[in-house]
């Protein structure tokens, strides 16, 4: 059957007490949006109309290459008027399904089981069973188990009350049927708006029966309406992912304290320290170690490589049996063959090392490629900026740099060469050589060190 989707995103958010439209704020490194947009498309659907309102050009801008469409509600009138606006662009789909952009977390598992209950009847609703369903809208069901109504918190009876399941807002409905609830919905209610929940009565008037599909968690339907609420989602979720590396194989010192915001391809043996962040799109070798508090985002790790503690790694490839840190920033576009140290409070940028050269203390290094087995002091910089364009730095194989020397790019450090402590380089130096530039070395004897007359 062909299936549209409609995603309601025009909510304000007020108790998120923000600027940033509610479901742009980020879980697992994205906006809720995002994970909603992408659970869609999980399903195939032909068609996804987002209804935007509170932020205005905000959230399209945000998601500017996402094939949905976009549908402003100008004015927030309730679900049931956000989804009047989308009628249009999921017209002619035989199968409407109604999402929330502030409910991220909803398993395209759990959605595929509601369009099988959907196939049953012209409605069907995604429900949850809560421990305290206070607040919620409860499923009443006759005693054949079927849907009859949805009856809201403040309407309840005591009876009422005491159910546990409860209305999510997510639904299927057949596309025709659904026009023609949508048009029947009226307003007189106390908060003047156009609820979607009063299709399901309209739809047992009619006789044509409300099938359900349960959610297998109640985190796969819970909303985000403030930060207290996110940080218990993020925290699911983080849970979620640290329990699937750890059965495949992954060693988490706390997984209480390590975050995946992206995907993670691993090796085997991998183990990771506390407070560890992996970013965007992240692969680890086989029995890779990352030390605390290290960020990794959208980088390759080859095999046996070793990070120490607290490094940086952006849009970088390391190469087998490297070690990174402690202290050390990949800058993107860096590329480490194998056997390469980096050390401490080392900063490379768009370059590439060759195997088994060593960049072990206080450096930075731009826009150069250095050869195999180069010795880097302690201290060297790479100039590669004259204030308007960056200038390439290369160095030969087995080259050794003094420790404190500055390379002044454009400029080539010939193979075997050797590079005296504390020069300034500026022109291309020969290979096998030594070379330097020092002022003299001078000692004046019997001089005094200034000091402060006493009073």
């Amino acid at each position: 059957m062909k299936l549209g989707v409609v995603i309601l995103a025009a909510g304000q958010g007020t108790r998120m007490k923000s600027a940033l439209p509610k479901v742009l704020h980020p879980l697992a490194g994205r906006p809720l949006l995002g994970h909603v947009i992408d659970a869609a498309r999980g399903l195939q659907a032909e068609r996804i109309a987002v209804v935007y309102g509170h932020g205005g050009s905000r959230v399209p801008e945000a998601f500017a290459d996402a094939p949905v469409q976009w549908v402003e509600q100008a004015q927030q009138l309730g679900t049931g008027h956000a989804v009047e606006q989308a009628l249009p662009a999921v017209a002619g789909m035989e199968r409407v399904l109604v999402l929330y952009g502030d409910v991220p977390l909803t398993s395209r598992e759990t959605l595929e089981s509601l369009l099988r209950a959907a196939e049953q009847s012209p409605l069907a609703l995604l429900t949850v069973e809560l421990d305290d369903p206070a607040g919620y809208g409860r499923i009443v069901r006759d005693d054949d188990g079927r849907i009859v109504r949805i009856v809201e918190h403040r309407d309840a009876t005591p009876a009422e009350l005491a159910i546990a399941e409860i209305n999510t807002g997510i639904l299927v409905a057949d596309g025709p049927s659904l026009e023609r609830w949508i048009a029947r919905l009226e307003n007189g209610n106390a908060q003047g708006e156009f609820y979607l929940t009063d299709i399901v009565a309209m739809a047992v008037a009619e006789g044509a029966g409300v099938t359900s599909a349960p959610a297998a968690d109640p985190h796969e339907v819970a909303g985000v309406n403030d930060r207290v609420q996110l940080a218990g989602l993020e925290r699911w979720y983080q849970g979620q992912q640290a329990r699937r590396l750890m059965r495949d194989g992954v060693t988490l010192r706390d997984p209480a304290r390590f975050d995946l915001r992206g995907t993670l391809a691993t090796g085997r043996d991998v183990e990771i320290d506390v407070n560890v962040v992996i970013a965007g799109d992240v692969t680890l070798g086989d029995r890779v170690r990352i030390g605390a508090n290290t960020v990794i985002r959208d980088s390759r790790i080859g095999d046996d490589v070793q990070i120490l503690e607290n490094c940086v790694i952006e849009e970088a490839v390391v190469g087998e049996a490297s070690r990174i840190g402690p202290f050390s920033r990949l800058r993107p576009e860096t590329v480490l063959a194998g056997r390469v140290h980096v050390g401490n409070f080392v900063e490379i940028k768009k370059s590439e090392v060759a195997e088994g050269s060593k960049i072990n203390h206080l450096s930075y290094i731009g826009d150069t490629s250095i050869g195999r087995s180069v010795n880097i002091g302690a201290g060297t910089i790479t100039c590669n900026y004259d204030g308007a364009f960056k200038h390439r730095t290369v160095i030969g194989d087995d080259a050794f740099i003094g420790s404190d020397t500055q390379l002044v790019a454009p400029v080539k450090v010939g193979a075997g060469a050797t590079i005296g402590a504390g020069s300034t380089i500026t022109r291309d130096t020969p290979d096998g050589g030594l070379t330097l530039s020092r002022a003299k070395q001078t000692s004046i004897p019997g001089w005094q060190r200034p000091t402060k007359e006493k009073k």
